[in-house]
């Protein structure tokens, strides 16, 4: 579960930006959260805000993370790392960005976190938790490197095979030191990032391909719940050719067909609309997610489903009977239905605002703002109480009808 994430100085983030899934102390919609050690982990948030205010690049931040750590032992050392500084001043553009993440992963509390920028790594560290103390797995400033004595001998030889843009975290957990693995396995693949639907096809199909008859009970019982109207569908695999050059480049691709209630035929895939197929190729993350205890995370969860649909997937994250051991959705949406206090907790309600002067994106809770209980936070939102809204101006007379 991620407790909280930190960025400083990265795309649209000039000063040091931080959303918490920490709960406040209020006890409304205990569902909605999940007790460990004397804190409230609360299992779902969401982003309002703007087009173009920040929300992508907050998702955009824990998605290189991920994949900077993932791909580091196969990057050459003259590679540059994706890393994209606050480019509308002229001392951050030339200062490295800094990211932390804090989170736990089989019960243990970890804090990761570094500095750095597209040439390379300046400060890189690992912390965890045991028995409730802070103990460090190693800390890297530059290339001077401090932990354990007695990790001493393998980790000084480590660092040495470690160039100045690799990370040490995915170094020394490729030379099976057993401390960083946790960590490794945590942000390279308990956190699943969604961008595009359409680039997560091969997984969910392949997901489905398994034969896995949990996941298609799982299915069915969704796309029932939220009246789709299939009673049942067809996964089998199929050789398609890449190149008709080279005949020999073959790829896996998967034909699917749905039987609807009451019909003979089936439909394929491409024959269902938008809504069906976002939501079949969404199902086994979904899935994948609440049974391993991970972490979700969409850019616009809303894109080609009704509110209905999300305001049901969001209940099942933040209810007991789906997900009693706290996995976690985190999702950015312009849906403001899901703007509920007998919904959303106040900490789980997040806005980013940029500012039009210098081009700095803001997250901020509204948890920040002082609401009453009966208060209806969806019309404040769309009257600008809590910000995070486009300022449109009519200068085009677009309503003005009148025949001069």
């Amino acid at each position: 579960m991620i407790l909280e994430f930190s960025i400083t100085n990265f795309l649209s983030f000039k000063d040091k930006t931080t959303m918490s899934m920490i709960g406040n102390a209020k006890n409304n919609l205990n569902d909605n959260y999940v007790v460990i050690n004397d804190k409230k982990v609360l299992k779902s948030a969401v982003v309002y805000g703007a087009n173009a205010s920040g929300k992508s690049n907050l998702f955009k931040a824990l998605l290189e993370i991920s994949l900077m750590i993932r791909n580091s032992n196969f990057t050459d050392i003259n590679a540059k790392l994706p890393i994209v500084p606050f480019k509308f001043d002229s001392k951050s553009n030339e200062n490295p960005s800094e990211f932390e993440i804090k989170f736990l992963y089989h019960d243990l509390r970890y804090v990761y976190g570094f500095k750095a920028d597209a040439k390379k790594i300046y400060e890189e560290y690992l912390y965890y938790y045991p028995n409730g103390r802070e103990t460090r797995i190693f800390d890297r400033v530059d290339n001077r490197y401090t932990y354990d004595r007695k990790d001493t001998k393998i980790l000084k030889k480590i660092a040495e095979m470690t160039a100045s843009n690799k990370f040490f975290l995915a170094t020394a957990t490729n030379w099976n030191y057993s401390k960083t693995k946790p960590a490794y396995d945590f942000l390279t693949a308990g956190m699943c990032i969604c961008f595009n639907l359409n680039d997560l096809k091969p997984i969910s199909f392949n997901a489905y391909k398994q034969n896995d008859n949990n996941l298609k009970e799982f299915t069915l019982d969704f796309l029932k719940q939220t009246d789709f109207n299939i009673e049942d569908f067809d996964v089998t695999e199929v050789k398609k050719v890449q190149s008709l050059i080279d005949t020999n480049l073959n790829f896996k691709d998967y034909q699917i067909l749905f039987k609807h209630k009451g019909q003979n035929n089936m439909l394929s895939f491409e024959e269902e609309s938008l809504g069906t197929q976002m939501i079949f190729v969404l199902i086994p993350f979904l899935s994948i997610t609440l049974k391993g205890c991970g972490v979700l995370i969409i850019d616009e969860l809303d894109k080609s489903l009704h509110p209905y649909l999300v305001e049901y997937i969001v209940k099942m994250f933040n209810s007991l009977e789906y997900n009693p051991r706290g996995a976690q959705l985190i999702f950015n949406t312009h849906d403001t239905n899901l703007l509920d206090l007998n919904f959303f907790r106040r900490d789980q309600v997040w806005f980013t605002e940029k500012n039009d002067e210098n081009g700095e994106s803001v997250l901020y809770s509204l948890n920040d703002f002082s609401i009453r209980k009966s208060e209806n936070i969806e019309k404040g939102y769309m009257l600008g109480r809590y910000g995070a809204v486009p300022f449109i101006k009519n200068d085009w007379n677009l309503w003005d009808n009148e025949e001069e």
